[in-house]
């Protein structure tokens, strides 16, 4: 019965309670019966579609903040590919040859805290070859904290979106990095959003966070209201200080990946980095949960071969959403109510 309560209000795009969501990352429903009912959700706004994301890492390693999970952080002895920008050719061809692969979306993304303006203009250039080449692709940019105006360069230059992640609740964020803040990453969010980006952010698990800190921030993402939500496991690079943890299990990622189609329903749920380590045997059971997957590799690890990304969706029943394909479902028109009272009317406003 609460099983079926979470899927009928989620399919009015309404989140569940903190106590049922508990109840989701818990042993109280049965796995498969979590996953049949996240499944309902998924079908009905996205039928057995499942987008192909790619990334693309034009600078990598060298990076002055300290996150404890990522290889490329300030003192990480990981054994990691480190270079400075790649030219503009290298990336309009690797964008080319993956959605020749089935991608809509590209992902281009560098490290670092920030980008000045001259990393703006490098990543413009970036922006505009790639739409020249291949004006169909839905294009995403990651470059870190925003300051302003910055957003709005790279949407007149072309880009659809920006990815800038929240990670882990605000509780738990203290102690997985002290160079900026739980509250930088919401601000850079909402300015991208402001400036005209679709706004794509999402989560990293397997970093010691509790089941209130995964609702939590749960919570906070719906609040932000993204249009993409990449759910990321955990990849213990050795030379980090998350290299020793490896405590997630298929189980628990199928159960955070359900609880976060409950929470975000109508929103394009991504299963990024980390899937093929943890989920393993269990990766097609995911997509009946996440309508988007990353194809080929991450940021400065290897993913499992393309060939195989589009076998596993073949194999489970699934078909790759095609370029000229709505993701989103439409519009709510009937959610925007034109205003007949108060102010300029014969009758008394609502307040």
């Amino acid at each position: 019965m609460i099983i079926d309560s979470l899927v009928e209000r989620a399919i009015r795009r309404e989140a569940p309670s903190r106590a049922e969501a508990l109840a989701v990352l818990s042993d109280e429903h049965e796995l498969l019966d979590v996953v049949a009912a996240a499944g309902r959700v998924r079908r009905h706004f996205f039928g057995h579609r499942v987008k192909l994301n790619t990334i693309i890492n034009m600078k990598s390693g060298l990076c002055p903040e300290d996150c404890s999970y990522c290889s490329q952080r300030l003192g990480s002895a990981s054994d990691i590919l480190k270079y400075s920008w790649i030219g503009a050719d290298e990336v309009v061809e690797a964008a080319d040859r993956a959605v020749r692969a089935g991608a809509k979306r590209v992902c281009l993304v560098a490290s670092g805290r920030g980008p000045g303006d001259r990393d703006i203009a490098r990543v413009v250039e970036r922006v505009e070859a790639i739409r020249d080449r291949r004006p169909e692709v839905e294009i995403c940019v990651c470059l870190g904290l925003l300051r302003d105006g910055q957003a709005a360069r790279l949407r007149e230059a072309g880009a659809h979106a920006y990815s800038h992640n929240l990670n882990t609740s605000e509780e738990n964020y203290g102690r997985i990095c002290t160079t900026h803040t739980f509250t930088d990453r919401v601000e850079t969010v909402r300015q991208a959003m402001a400036e005209g980006l679709s706004p794509c952010s999402g989560a990293i698990f397997g970093m010691g966070e509790s089941d209130e800190d995964v609702v939590d921030l749960a919570v906070r993402l719906r609040e932000l209201d993204p249009d993409s939500v990449p759910v990321n496991f955990l990849i213990p690079f050795e030379g980090t200080p998350m290299g020793g943890r490896w405590e997630l299990t298929p189980e628990r990622c199928l159960r955070i990946l359900a609880l976060f189609r409950f929470f975000f329903p109508d929103v394009e749920v991504r299963l990024a980095g980390g899937r093929e380590i943890h989920l393993r045997g269990m990766q097609s059971l995911a997509l009946h949960l996440a309508n988007a997957i990353f194809l080929g590799d991450y940021l400065t690890s290897e993913g499992q071969p393309g060939e195989d990304d589009r076998q596993l969706i073949v194999d489970a029943g699934f078909t790759i959403e095609g370029l000229d394909e709505q993701t989103l479902p439409a519009a709510r028109h009937d959610l925007v109510a034109l205003r007949r009272r108060g102010a300029g009317t014969d009758l008394p406003s609502n307040a």
